[in-house]
C-alpha cells in the first residue's frame, strides 16, 4: 500500500433485517454519529450485501475493516466482544475459535449455510452474493487477491434469527453499548493507523536523507581524487 495515501478505517454494518437480531449490525451502524468518528472512518451499512463489501474493498482504500454483525459469542443474549478475525480469515480451511458463520440464510462459502459446513480447501467458495457472515467477506477478498491490515468484528449474540422484523429486547437493550463500543474501537484504529502512516512517512524521508548524504559525500570525494590528479 502507498505510503502517501491517506489510511483509512471503515466500519461495516452486515446483517438481515428481515431476521430478528440479525439485524444487529444494520441497527448499530444507523446510530453511529459521524461528528463522534475521525475524518479517517468510513461508515457504510452494507446489509447483506457481503458480496459488493468484498469487491470494494480491492480498490485498497482502506487499511482497517470493522464488521459489526450477530456472532454467536459464549454468555447470553446480548453479549457483546471485539473479535480479530484477520488470522482466522486467512486459514481457508475450517475455522478456529469463534465462528461468525451461523444458520441465518447467510451462505459461510464453506459450503454449506451456518456452522459446520465443509468443502475441500482447494474449491472455490459457495458465494451467496444476499448473504455472507464477515469470515466469508474476508476469505472471498484473499482469494480475489485483495487484502486489509486488520480485521475487527463487533460482535452480539443474538437471542433469535427467526424471520420477523425487529431485535429481540436483550439484543436491542446492547445497540447503544455497541454503539459507544464501535465509536471507540474506529477512533482507536484510526489513531493507529495513522501512527503507522506517518512512522512510514518519517522512515521514508530518514532514508532520502541518508542518501542524499552519501550522494554528497561520494561527489565530494570523486572531486577530491580529480583534484589530486
Amino acid at each position: 500500500m502507498s505510503r502517501d495515501r491517506p489510511r483509512r478505517v471503515l466500519v461495516a454494518g452486515i446483517g438481515n433485517v428481515f431476521l430478528g437480531d440479525d439485524g444487529f449490525g444494520v441497527e448499530v451502524v444507523r446510530r453511529l454519529d459521524a461528528a463522534d468518528l475521525p475524518p479517517a472512518v468510513d461508515v457504510a451499512d452494507y446489509g447483506i450485501r457481503g458480496l459488493h463489501l468484498a469487491y470494494e474493498l480491492l480498490d485498497g482504500r482502506h487499511d482497517t475493516l470493522i464488521m459489526v454483525d450477530a456472532v454467536p459469542l459464549d454468555g447470553p443474549p446480548g453479549t457483546l466482544a471485539v473479535l480479530d478475525v484477520g488470522d482466522t480469515a486467512s486459514d481457508t480451511g475450517h475455522n478456529t475459535g469463534h465462528d461468525t458463520g451461523r444458520d441465518t440464510g447467510r451462505d459461510t462459502g464453506d459450503g454449506a449455510a451456518g456452522t459446520g459446513g465443509a468443502a475441500a480447501d482447494t474449491c472455490a467458495p459457495v458465494v451467496d452474493g444476499h448473504g455472507m457472515d464477515p469470515l466469508t467477506v474476508l476469505r472471498l477478498l484473499h482469494r480475489l487477491g485483495g487484502a486489509v491490515d486488520r480485521a475487527l468484528v463487533v460482535g452480539c449474540r443474538p437471542e433469535s434469527v427467526d424471520e420477523r422484523m425487529g431485535l429481540s429486547p436483550p439484543v436491542a437493550a446492547a445497540v447503544p453499548e455497541a454503539v459507544r463500543l464501535v465509536t471507540e474501537v474506529a477512533r482507536a484504529e484510526a489513531a493507529r493507523t495513522e501512527a503507522a502512516r506517518t512512522e512510514a512517512a518519517r522512515t521514508e524521508a530518514a532514508r532520502t536523507e541518508a542518501a542524499r548524504t552519501e550522494a554528497a559525500r561520494t561527489d565530494a570525494t570523486g572531486e577530491g581524487v580529480r583534484a589530486y590528479a
